[in-house]
């Protein structure tokens, strides 16, 4: 008799696409949420392949802030067309020009927390009933508390009071008109197991993730590169070093961390021996210590 059997990844494999396609099947109307960082293509490849040979029967869902990473858009793109899929982008300076949001000015002004609205003026402009988020419970404490099927009341609002029991895979995603929900099938990954799927399922990945030459500057114990949206201090100053980055966000907010990390397996070797989060780098969650979690209850993420 044949025996059948999955390794951790394969389990986490198949917990996922059984999600995606729970998604695909209660929602008339879901999108999945793209920044082009590794999370978010890990979902996207996994849903390539719940619904294969058929295409991707929901749109990705990109928040350009118009302070990504240059690399990020040019991955954007490319991975999207290879994929067949529909790419619906939101711009953030849209959301400045019609004054609903006011840009921050100074040296720490970042557009981060302005996605939050853009995000949300999209998803009611498309009529998106639920939105396919890459978070993992182990990334940081707000995220370590929400369910699979996480509902959003009529503002985007993260209400913990207002969640579904998750009994035996039993997923509610019944809601009413305005509302809607965020679904994270890679609950269960870890940041390793993120790498080793990318390296078992030979996922191409953008230039970022790898050791790279970079113009960086020291603020507040991260290395942030230097770019046009940035305004140094006057005690910060640029150096040239071999940096990568372990989380891709806006410019303005995502630190990198010196490496010499070139293939997918020296990045394997090095997270494992790593002692600080993935998001330890990010000044966005720096600000306060509920930063994720304010963020999460405005409608982020």
């Amino acid at each position: 008799m044949p025996h059948y059997h999955l390794d951790h990844l394969g389990q986490l494999e198949a917990e996922a696409i059984f999600v995606l396609r729970e998604t695909a099947a209660q929602f008339q109307n879901p999108a999945l949420l793209f920044s082009g960082g590794k999370d978010s293509i890990v979902m996207a490849h996994l849903a390539a392949k719940a619904f294969w040979p058929a295409k991707i029967p929901f749109p990705l869902l990109h928040i350009d802030t118009g302070h990504n990473f240059a690399e990020t858009i040019a991955y954007r793109d490319s991975f999207t067309e290879e994929l067949g899929a529909r790419l619906v982008v939101g711009h953030v300076q849209d959301s400045i020009d019609k004054g609903r949001v006011k840009e921050e000015k100074g040296p720490y002004a970042s557009r981060n927390a302005l996605q939050s609205v853009t995000l949300l003026d999209t998803i009611e402009e498309h009529k998106f009933t639920a939105c396919l988020g890459g978070g993992r419970r182990d990334e940081e404490k707000a995220r370590a508390k929400e369910r699979f099927f996480s509902h959003r009341d009529d503002f985007g609002q993260w209400d913990p009071k207002n969640q579904r029991p998750e009994l035996w895979n039993l997923f509610n995603g019944r809601h009413h008109p305005g509302e809607h929900f965020r679904i994270f099938p890679l609950s269960n990954f870890t940041e390793m197991d993120i790498w080793m799927y990318l390296r078992r399922e030979a996922v191409a990945l953008p230039p970022l993730y790898f050791a790279h030459q970079r113009e960086v500057f020291a603020r507040h114990g991260s290395l942030l590169a230097v770019t046009e949206h940035i305004t140094l201090l006057e005690t910060e100053k640029p150096e040239r070093k071999t940096v990568r980055f372990r989380t891709i966000g806006d410019v303005t907010c995502t630190g990198a961390v010196e490496s010499s990390a070139a293939t997918l397996d020296e990045v394997i070797a090095e997270v494992a021996a790593a002692r600080q989060t993935e998001r330890g780098t990010r000044a966005d969650d720096k600000r306060s210590e509920t930063a994720m979690e304010d963020r999460k209850k405005e409608g982020y993420f």
